[in-house]
């Protein structure tokens, strides 16, 4: 073997050498399982910190939690009684609503007897003033005429009492007419009630007394300044009584 030869085995080979070392060989998902458990125990080392951290400041997950619940319940129950107090609320108002329109109905009833009443104790005033004897002719009195606004736009109510004097050996048969005395559009005009085809509502007949009730209507900008009443017996055109009455 030649000298040069022989060094170099020696050096590489014998006892100056380099050292060799000797590795066991671990399979990669051994390396990944003991990754995984190193972080699982610094994860849970770090909740159980976090954790002693909050109690010690004074913070209880089991008692928050606790408290939650509690909260959340008396949420609830607060919900419940708010529902059935709106129940209640609104069971109150129906109740209401029907009671007023009750008095209001009632109102209007006990104010039409009254108004009846009023008018009742008129006449019966009336009659109780006239002289026995008196008015043996056949002479026709109109009383207490009178015109008032009505409920609707342009819409008017009149009344008035007929009343025929002397002995009647049948009914006084005529009819009523209406002069309307307006003013319209800066204008003044007269209305002669009634219109073609409402005649009948103006026919009277009567023996002896007759209370006389009606209404007219005209335009809603129309302001009514006087209105005079007529009373024509059969077809005559000749006035048998009348009498006017001022709206303003």
């Amino acid at each position: 073997m030649p000298p040069n030869l022989l060094k170099k085995f020696r050096q590489r080979f014998g006892i100056s050498a380099p050292r060799m070392t000797v590795t066991t060989h671990v399979a990669w998902y051994w390396r990944m399982l003991g990754l995984v458990a190193v972080l699982s125990c610094s994860l849970a080392l770090a909740a159980w910190m976090y954790d002693a951290g909050r109690r010690f400041a004074g913070f209880d997950r089991s008692e928050a939690e606790q408290e939650l619940s509690q909260l959340r319940e008396s949420v609830g129950k607060l919900t419940q009684e708010t529902a059935s107090l709106h129940a209640n609320v609104n069971a109150s108002e129906s109740k209401l609503q029907i009671e007023r329109a009750a008095q209001t109905q009632l109102g209007r009833q006990v104010k039409a007897l009254e108004d009846e009443n009023a008018r009742l104790k008129e006449d019966l005033a009336f009659f109780e003033n006239l002289i026995p004897g008196e008015h043996r002719d056949n002479t026709l009195l109109i009383n207490r005429f009178r015109v008032d606004p009505g409920a609707l736009p342009g819409e008017f109510r009149y009344r008035l009492l007929l009343l025929q004097g002397g002995r009647r050996d049948k009914p006084f048969q005529g009819n009523l007419q209406l002069l309307v005395t307006l003013q319209q559009d800066g204008k003044a005009a007269i209305i002669a009630l009634p219109e073609e085809g409402a005649a009948p509502a103006y026919k009277i007949s009567f023996k002896y007394f007759q209370r006389v009730e009606g209404t007219f209507r005209v335009a809603p900008g129309a302001r009514v300044k006087m209105v005079q009443v007529r009373i024509f017996e059969g077809g005559s055109t000749q006035v048998r009584a009348t009498q006017s009455f001022n709206l303003s």
